[in-house]
């Protein structure tokens, strides 16, 4: 537990001290969010604001957990797919500010890079961790033997996961605080299982999503963009498959559920029915639009976080007993 502690605070030791000069720099590129023009009103006050703060989120990672790992396969497999997904929302982050595209990469060029970091992932979770090809439903005693559609699950939960936490990056501090719930979820997983490798390479993305906390807290001064939320996604993710609780996801990571749900509820009802659900989706938006105040929403929606990962972990206790 002492090696865990210790990433845990070098990486937040690391971030808090690195953002400041990082954030100057970004201002100094003018390298500032953009803001949808059909988002909150409020929002576009935080116009300019500097983005791809990820980059700070995964140097603080990536120091402690490459000077302490003991290089077990699943660790190095949740610490490569954190990267490649980061790399991947850097690439996207860097195309809407430098090239002023504002879509960033191409739908097509995003879904082939994360097809094969899911391939990745398979790959090294079967050949190197010797993890089988089985889904470990957890909620009931009862597993099912994937074989060849192993892959294709799995990029479904990487996929799945990094848009989630991408579409709850909408408030300040609310996708780095949510991640750093189920991480610390993981956390407790990994180590009363005896998987150290993981509980380390948990413990430092939890430091660094609470360090970079210090300055993504309403109000901003930096927002993480697609390098922090798609590699955060990626890290959740992969630690999803190395433990073996993909479907227990669903409710260790409730609350980014919600908010992917609420935004395919949405498009489902206007396209079907012409009508909307929420006033704007993701959900964080229709309670703005409510007018509550942004600090409320984020608060209660970290309570949600930690409901869902305290069920999530007791359901996985009991699934090992």
């Amino acid at each position: 537990m002492g090696e865990v502690l210790i990433a845990g605070t070098a990486s937040l030791l690391i971030c808090i001290f690195l953002s400041p000069k990082f954030i100057a720099f970004l201002r100094e590129r003018e390298f500032g969010q953009n803001i949808r023009e059909e988002g909150p009103e409020g929002h576009h006050a935080k116009a300019g604001t500097p983005t791809m703060g990820g980059i700070i989120i995964f140097t603080a990672i990536a120091v402690p957990f490459l000077l302490l790992t003991d290089w077990d396969w699943r660790a190095i497999g949740v610490f490569g797919v954190a990267v490649g997904c980061a790399a991947l929302g850097f690439a996207d982050d860097y195309t809407k500010l430098v090239k002023r595209r504002s879509l960033g990469l191409r739908g097509r060029t995003k879904l082939v890079l994360t097809l094969l970091i899911s391939v990745g992932l398979w790959l090294v979770a079967t050949r190197g961790a010797d993890l089988p090809d089985t889904l470990n439903l957890r909620i009931v005693d009862a597993s099912i033997d994937l074989g060849y559609l192993y892959p294709v699950f799995i990029y479904l939960v990487v996929a799945g996961t990094t848009s989630a936490v991408n579409l709850t990056d909408g408030l300040d501090g609310l996708a780095a605080g949510c991640a750093a719930i189920v991480l610390l979820a993981y956390i407790a997983i990994t180590f009363t299982t005896g998987q150290l490798g993981l509980s380390l390479v948990a413990g430092c993305l939890v430091g660094a999503c609470v360090g970079f906390l210090w300055f993504n807290s309403f109000p901003a001064s930096i927002f993480m963009g697609d390098t922090g939320s798609l590699g955060l996604g990626g890290a959740i993710a992969a630690m999803a498959v190395m433990t073996k609780t993909e479907v227990l996801l669903i409710i260790l990571g409730g609350i980014f559920v919600i908010e992917a749900l609420s935004v395919l509820i949405q498009v489902f009802s206007f396209q079907t029915f012409r009508k909307r659900v929420f006033l704007m989706a993701p959900i964080h938006h229709h309670f703005e639009l409510q007018a509550w105040s942004e600090t409320k929403i984020i608060l209660r929606f970290w309570i949600v976080a930690a409901v869902c990962s305290a069920i999530g972990f007791t359901l996985y206790q009991q699934s090992i007993t």
